[in-house]
């Protein structure tokens, strides 16, 4: 999926250029020093684009300096790496609870759509997901001409999820029979042929299934209460919030939770 057109690191323009290699010594200074999680925190962007690209050099865009300081104190102070059980079971967890979601495809001439979509169920472990779909919709069309797709779940609370992977469109009858729910004769509707019937044998009804490549998410650490206080001392004190469980699983790490 098309992400907005990264700033290269090439197209700096002479006057900036010594800044940006007194930038890149300092960065480099300070990543060989600092633990996992926090040189992922010094550099937030490399956090947040590792959907897309994992040569951050490509994809990258800063608008100041701040020295040794975390330019992004919140992602610095949430973030976390904790086993790869516990992420898998948090994220398993937040989706399954959420139920729905927006899913974002690219259509055909380049733009990025998105719409609600009802979770069906999960596979590879809960990581992968399975959504119906009405094959005359746009949705198949956009899959067709481009198979990358991102989720993003989000609750009233501000718990969030991003999941990149790719889609597929499944008509095989045996699978649709699988996941079938007599609800989406109420989406599908009966045309009255006897074919076209909204039952499990509609071939308009087929089925998506995503396969994550990366997910990111944050989940709260803290009671509704407990939340509010912590983001009335940070107003105060001007330290970040600690409020949630910011996290990311990588391509590998969602293969292993599959097996």
């Amino acid at each position: 999926m098309n992400a907005i057109a990264p700033l290269c690191r090439h197209t700096l323009r002479p006057s900036s250029t010594r800044l940006h290699q007194a930038r890149q010594l300092q960065r480099s200074s300070l990543l060989t020093s600092r633990p996992r999680h926090q040189q992922t925190a010094y550099r937030p962007t490399s956090f947040s684009t590792r959907h897309y690209s994992s040569n951050t050099d490509n994809m990258s865009f800063s608008n100041t300096d701040t020295g040794n300081k975390p330019a992004d104190p919140y992602t610095a102070t949430n973030i976390q790496d904790p086993s790869l059980k516990e992420k898998v079971e948090d994220l398993v967890n937040f989706v399954s609870r959420c139920k729905f979601c927006m899913m974002t495809t690219e259509t055909p001439n380049g733009l990025l759509a998105s719409r609600c979509m009802a979770l069906a169920a999960k596979e590879g472990n809960g990581v992968d997901y399975i959504f119906h779909a009405n094959s005359e919709s746009g949705k198949t069309d956009d899959l067709a001409a481009h198979k990358s797709v991102n989720l993003g779940f989000l609750n009233s609370s501000g718990e969030w999820a991003s999941i990149s992977g790719t889609a597929t469109v499944e008509t095989d009858r045996e699978k649709v029979h699988q996941y079938y729910s007599p609800a989406l004769k109420a989406w599908v509707g009966d045309l009255g042929d006897g074919k076209h019937d909204g039952g499990p044998d509609d071939p308009r009804i087929v089925v998506i299934k995503v396969t994550s490549k990366t997910a990111q998410y944050a989940v709260s650490r803290r009671t509704a209460i407990g939340g509010a206080i912590e983001v009335a001392k940070g107003v105060l004190t001007g330290e970040a919030a600690q409020v949630n469980k910011l996290r990311h699983l990588d391509e590998q790490e969602l293969q292993t939770a599959r097996s």
